[in-house]
């Protein structure tokens, strides 16, 4: 029995796995664009007005900060024509039935959302200087389909390329504890926006301790951004425990090359991130540290995503006696792909 699907060798086959990749590895510049914009303070440089920028298709004589956001608006919207493109290549290239058609409408309606959610700041006045705790709200729901859209076009390029399909029912603890693992760093990634903004709105230019930082954040004027600023490292130490823990876990109940794999990327960056995380109170978070700190979370989402996906995935077989195939003893059979 294959555990791998194949995309037929077509001009359109062979170019599908190409384009899914590359619209993945986009995404993730765009992404950090975006934090550019943030940390510049350039998010109502196109005014209140979206998708124009200040009323107009094309900025006339542009300042910086409208250069910075149309920009940003560009390669958006770049992004969704990679989209587009990969939707219809997908479905030129593939049966009906391919996982690579899902993950590709999938990646698709996320996009869109993006844009929506982008938007949605834009028109509210929620950018630049903006305190309202709205904001914050809007920032973390903003993070949280970032990090969907990249975990979709992660499995999109997966099955382009010929990786096995996904079951995720049945799949016992496993698969419960992998939903939990990713739900909390789903939830940490939006901490994270919210501690972020709060960084770039309130912290003091000063030379405040870390201490002293998160006594202001709690004094009667604090409001409600500062307040959720402490969350973020709490639940990181927590998250990052239990990722430690699933690891070991996953190992034990899925054994194999690629659940070792991925286990072991996850711990490496789970210690990179905590490293510059504290780089990042230390130093006053400047916008380098903030942009390796995202690049990291995006680099840690994914890995934890292949992981979870390795591990749910997995078929172990031994030949019965009349030569046929069965799950390995001790493993459910919820653990075959569907093929």
């Amino acid at each position: 029995m294959s555990g791998t699907l194949t995309v037929p060798r077509t001009a359109a086959g062979a170019w599908l796995p190409r384009l899914a990749w590359a619209a993945l590895i986009y995404n993730v510049l765009v992404i950090l664009w975006g934090a550019v914009v943030r940390i510049s303070g350039a998010g109502a440089g196109c005014g209140d007005h979206w998708p124009l920028c200040n009323g107009v298709v094309v900025p006339q004589s542009p300042t910086l900060h409208t250069v910075i956001e149309f920009s940003h608006r560009l390669t958006s919207g770049a992004s969704g024509l990679l989209a587009i493109a990969l939707v219809i290549l997908a479905f030129r290239s593939t049966g009906r039935g391919h996982p690579a058609r899902f993950g590709a409408i999938l990646s698709l309606g996320l996009i869109i959302l993006e844009g929506l959610v982008g938007g949605v700041q834009v028109l509210l006045g929620l950018t630049a200087d903006s305190t309202d705790p709205a904001r914050g709200f809007v920032q973390g729901i903003h993070l949280a389909n970032t990090f969907l859209l990249l975990g979709a076009l992660l499995l999109t390029a997966l099955w382009a390329s010929g990786a096995p399909g996904l079951r995720l029912r049945r799949q016992g603890l496993v698969g419960a504890w992998s939903y939990v693992g990713l739900g909390l760093l789903l939830v940490l990634g939006m901490a994270g926006a919210v501690t972020a903004l709060g960084d770039l709105l309130f912290l003091p230019a000063d030379g405040s301790t870390p201490i002293e930082t998160v006594k202001r954040d709690f004094a009667v004027t604090a409001g409600v951004i500062e307040n959720l600023r402490v969350v973020h490292p709490m639940l990181a130490v927590l998250t990052s425990a239990f990722l430690v823990w699933l690891g070991v876990f996953l190992r034990r109940e899925r054994p194999g090359a690629e659940t070792n794999r991925w286990s072991a990327a996850v711990w490496a960056l789970l210690g990179a991130q905590m490293v510059a995380g504290f780089a990042n109170v230390a130093l006053k978070a400047p916008a380098w540290m903030q942009l390796t700190h995202l690049l990291l979370a995006c680099a840690l989402w994914l890995v934890t995503v292949m992981l979870v996906y390795r591990a749910l995935s997995a078929l172990r077989v031994q030949p019965r006696a009349a030569g046929r195939s069965t799950p390995h003893a001790g493993q459910d059979r919820s653990r075959e792909v569907n093929v």
